[in-house]
């Protein structure tokens, strides 16, 4: 993938770079030193995006209101989510139909839509995960979670595949199953952080099967029930990172160290999370960046023998 637009170097706004700052605190590499500059650019681009409306839909946008005027949000209602995520949206339509955008995440996301040809459907998947957040709070089965994630997380990864012009149907399929296995480890690690936003992200079905009740939840440390709980959603997350090895074998060169990436970082927070006893309660349990090489090392050993 040549590139010949011009990269840009300094960013525009403390704000925005708060927002990419928050890189660091994923499971995986967003844009890791490898990648190719331009490659690195726009995942960091997509990612403020992805980030930017998460903490719009989650109410940890910058001290200041910035971004809501930069939307052109009145003051009165820059602390209603709902308000901010339909301006957002107004705002990414005006990137496709090549409009200027007001917000600064979207003028540096902006040159990589056009360039990559991306499609507007997968932001505003995340749009609406973000307003599905804001009335729906509990899930009552593992479908109703896997359909959201549909909206969180895969949509992220129709992302990726479209700027590395990678899309294919098995591709897609397999890259659904790794980012729905990331955002179940990320809401097991979240468990107390979420339900801190009247959000539990645990199936209520399976709640009740392993006798787990919110208030449960609240405690200290956890219980032999909920750590049971937790065990039986970490299983299902790894199981569906299983469906990342095939994708990683299915690409080369720095592509496939991306993608390890992805699947290896997943794998080294159900490793954490193993390693803390399924006890998440009194913080996210977090890998060491040690332990995060070596299950890159492992996903990509297992790429070589089934590619």
């Amino acid at each position: 993938m040549t590139e010949t637009r011009q990269i840009p170097t300094v960013l525009p706004a403390p704000a925005v770079r708060a927002t990419l700052d928050k890189a660091t605190d994923e499971n995986f590499p967003v844009a890791p030193f490898f990648l190719p500059r331009a490659w690195r650019a726009d995942l960091m681009a997509v990612y403020g995006y992805a980030r930017l409306v998460d903490d719009i839909g989650d109410g940890d946008l910058a001290p200041g209101g910035a971004d809501a005027r930069w939307l052109g949000v009145a003051p009165a209602e820059a602390d209603d989510r709902l308000v901010v995520l339909d301006a957002f949206e107004a705002d990414v339509r005006r990137v496709f139909a090549a409009d200027e955008p007001r917000h600064p995440i979207l003028r540096t996301l902006a040159p990589t839509v056009r360039a990559r040809s991306l499609t507007i459907d997968p932001f505003l998947g995340l749009i609406e995960a973000n307003r599905r957040d804001q009335v729906v709070r509990r899930y009552e089965s593992y479908d109703e979670l896997l359909a959201y994630c549909e909206l969180s997380a895969n949509t992220v990864g129709h992302l990726v595949l479209q700027l590395t012009g990678t899309m294919s149907p098995e591709r897609l399929r397999r890259s659904d199953a790794v980012c729905t296995a990331l955002q179940i480890v990320e809401h097991l690690q979240d468990v107390a952080e979420d339900l801190d936003r009247d959000r539990v992200y645990l199936p209520a079905e399976d709640m009740r099967r392993f006798h787990v009740t919110e208030a449960d939840l609240k405690a200290s440390s956890a219980n032999a029930s909920v750590r049971a709980l937790i065990a039986f959603q970490a299983q299902r997350a790894d199981e569906l990172l299983d469906e990342g090895i095939p994708l990683v074998a299915s690409v080369t060169g720095r592509l496939r160290l991306l993608l390890a990436g992805f699947t290896g970082g997943g794998r080294a927070a159900l490793g954490a999370i193993r390693s803390a006893r399924y006890d998440v309660l009194g913080g996210p349990p977090r890998p060491a960046r040690t332990q995060l090489l070596r299950d890159v090392g492992a996903v990509l050993r297992r790429a070589r023998k089934e590619g």
